[in-house]
């Protein structure tokens, strides 16, 4: 399957407002394919990754109502790079091909694919045309986090460490948003961002 004629892949660390930066695009006229809710959509009770994940995992990965157990997966997965692996295996071709469906089907001025792990995973940089990465300072990052999340700091470092870091991420794109300080300053970045797309996007 081909990508779009323009395409935009979203990507940045845990914590650092991609999900606000995509519904202003979104607010601006773009499409938003969120990767995060496709994921969330092939593992839910059946769904079409769940009889994979059951045959690779077994039956104890099912949640009572038949989607996968997040947390036991989480557990498993952060601890075992093999298992970790597996599941991948199973939940990214899908979740690709399903995200490109979706993008080729889009009506929007451009599409946005929201992707946690674009650099991470390898094979997103040849489907978009560009990359844009959401930044902030560390700390910044880790204090939502605790908040949103209600994690211990050392639960939200763990989690940034199985990332790629902040300087791979950033020498990987094409844009970068910078996320520090209020709604007011990130709205003039996505707007000095949305007419350069639409500009360029032919």
């Amino acid at each position: 399957m081909s990508k779009p004629p323009f395409a935009i892949g979203l990507t940045g660390g845990i914590g650092s407002g991609k999900s606000t930066v995509a519904d202003m695009f979104a607010a601006r006229g773009a499409t938003i394919v969120d990767t995060d809710l496709i994921a969330h959509s092939m593992t839910a009770p059946d769904g079409p990754a769940m009889p994979a994940i059951l045959r690779e995992f077994g039956a104890e990965f099912a949640d009572a109502n038949g989607a996968m157990d997040r947390a036991r997966m989480r557990a498993l997965v952060f601890t075992d790079a093999g298992a970790k692996a597996r599941l991948e295996a199973i939940l990214h071709p899908r979740i690709r091909d399903a995200a490109l469906a979706a993008g080729a089907a889009a009506n929007g001025s451009y599409v946005i694919y929201a992707v946690p792990l674009l650099i991470e995973s390898g094979t997103w940089r040849a489907r978009v045309t560009r990359v844009l990465a959401v930044d902030c300072r560390e700390e910044v990052q880790i204090a939502r986090v605790m908040a949103r999340n209600n994690l211990p700091e050392t639960q939200v470092r763990a989690i940034m460490a199985a990332q790629v870091s902040r300087e791979q991420r950033l020498a990987a794109a094409d844009d970068v948003i910078v996320n520090n300080a209020g709604i007011a300053d990130l709205a003039a970045q996505v707007e000095r961002l949305h007419t350069l797309y639409l500009q360029i996007r032919w």
